[in-house]
């Protein structure tokens, strides 16, 4: 018993995901929503996808802000582009769910789901976990991106692509930066998680 009121009693980013949002859960959500979307204008021009700091801000969404507050600022991010808002690295639209890249941003509201999940309830911030669950958010991405991407390439716009050019491309290519950016969102949580911790969160 003593357990279970300890968790639903809690109102942190951590702990506590049974909770209604409060207003300071809306206001960090918010913040992370638009530091994704400024992450997508922090591009360096590569073939194919340009490279964007996008995808940090949604392993520290997961990460820091747990799975339902994590995955809501993301969602909200690209519910924000679909409608119009120019937040995406091209632009915004409803028109973009035909742009073969889009299965990425799909990918990026699961990761925030799946890697808040794993983090919310550790005790011990091992840099090294830390980084197996960005590794995890990585490859949820990638996976949705790709098979995106394939299948929005070959069925729908009929510009078709192959499997080895689409994983050279579409991952070879470009995942060294976005491991880069896994190292990183490891240590930026490591030293912030026990701040927000402290801060009852």
């Amino acid at each position: 018993m003593e357990n279970t009121k300890k968790t639903t009693d809690t109102p942190g980013l951590t702990q506590g995901e049974n909770t209604k949002f409060s207003a300071r859960d809306l206001a960090v959500c918010a913040l992370f929503t638009t530091l994704t979307a400024v992450g997508a204008y922090i591009k360096i021009p590569i073939p194919v996808l340009p490279f964007t700091l996008q995808f940090l801000f949604v392993l520290l969404a997961g990460l820091l802000l747990g799975s339902k507050r994590g995955a809501v600022s993301v969602g909200v991010y690209v519910l924000l582009g679909l409608s119009g808002v120019p937040v995406f690295t091209e632009g915004g639209g409803f028109w973009y769910i035909l742009k073969p890249s889009f299965g990425y941003l799909i990918g990026f509201i699961a990761a925030a789901y799946v890697m808040g999940k794993l983090a919310e309830n550790m005790d011990n911030l091992a840099f090294w976990k830390l980084i197996g669950i960005s590794l995890i958010g990585l490859f949820i991405v990638y996976g949705a991106g790709m098979v995106y991407y394939y299948v929005i390439c070959n069925y729908v716009i009929q510009t078709p692509i192959g499997v080895g050019t689409l994983f050279l491309y579409c991952f070879v290519l470009i995942v060294p930066g976005d491991i880069f950016l896994c190292v990183l969102a490891a240590l930026v949580t490591k030293r912030i998680k026990p701040v927000l911790r402290n801060m009852g969160y």
